[in-house]
């Protein structure tokens, strides 16, 4: 059973859950999306922890991590979730990001690129400049006014059932954006995709010097991601793999599938 932790910054506190299997197998580190926390890895945590020692959070600003400021950078994220993994005596980890999760595993890998032996990104993409048009940067930035327009019960309900198809994933996106406030909802996505934004704009190329697998849903249907992913594969040469009849969040709406992969990627890693 994972234990619940706290890290303190000057911003806030932020929560983790650590826990830690007998063999010498890879950490599995697994980082949610914007606005989603530790539950959305909850049948990952519980497939994994059996074999694997495993660490999840709530980002900051999210669920249990608040109240925190937001007055955060992506690199600022990256710069405490090392800090969390230095703590816990976390060495050479794979790292699991989903959405805005593989955004802070890829800024992780290029500001420390010796500590992780590998990358799983699922409905994530890229944060290399070339994949992105000025419009969609522009949109990024502006997204407080779209989100304060839509009723908060329908915002709800649409980001669950936007995010993921199956019952169990819908359940528990729902449960998750309805901890927040209406407005502290809407601070917080504008937020993350202004500091996404950013770190696009910040470097023309993030490198990975580790080896990485795609997954992404076969109905994900936020933004560009599976335009995205078309393109990472085939320009950056790193395999792809859709997962059934998922999402956004596949990982919730077919977990034993992408449980399976993740585990035959880590034991490839030899």
């Amino acid at each position: 059973m994972a234990e619940e932790r706290i890290f303190h910054t000057q911003h806030g506190d932020i929560h983790y859950w650590v826990s830690r299997a007998q063999e010498e197998r890879p950490w599995l580190v697994f980082l949610p999306g914007l606005t989603a926390d530790h539950r959305l890895f909850e049948k990952q945590m519980q497939y994994f922890s059996e074999n694997y020692s495993c660490l999840t959070w709530d980002a900051p600003a999210h669920a249990a991590s608040r109240p925190f400021s937001l007055v955060f950078s992506m690199t600022d994220l990256v710069c405490w979730l090392h800090e969390i993994l230095e703590r816990e005596g976390v060495k050479q980890p794979v790292l699991v990001g989903q959405s805005l999760g593989g955004y802070i595993s890829q800024v992780y890998l290029d500001c420390y690129p010796d500590d992780a032996v590998g990358f799983v990104s699922i409905d994530s993409c890229s944060l290399s400049r070339k994949y992105y048009t000025g419009w969609e940067l522009a949109l990024l930035k502006h997204t407080k006014g779209m989100y304060l327009s839509i009723p908060w019960n329908l915002l709800k309900v649409w980001g669950a059932h936007g995010t993921a198809r199956s019952e169990y994933g819908r359940t528990v996106m729902y449960r998750m954006l309805a901890d927040y406030e209406r407005r502290e909802y809407c601070e917080l996505a504008d937020h993350g995709f202004r500091i996404l934004a950013e770190a696009v704009e910040a470097k023309p190329a993030y490198h990975i010097p580790c080896p990485v697998l795609l997954l992404c849903g076969q109905y994900d249907g936020a933004g560009s991601a599976k335009r995205y992913n078309r393109a990472w594969t085939r320009q950056d040469g790193y395999p792809l793999i859709w997962v059934p009849d998922a999402g956004h969040n596949s990982n919730t709406d077919d977990p034993e599938f992408v449980n399976q992969k993740i585990e035959e990627f880590v034991c490839g890693l030899g």
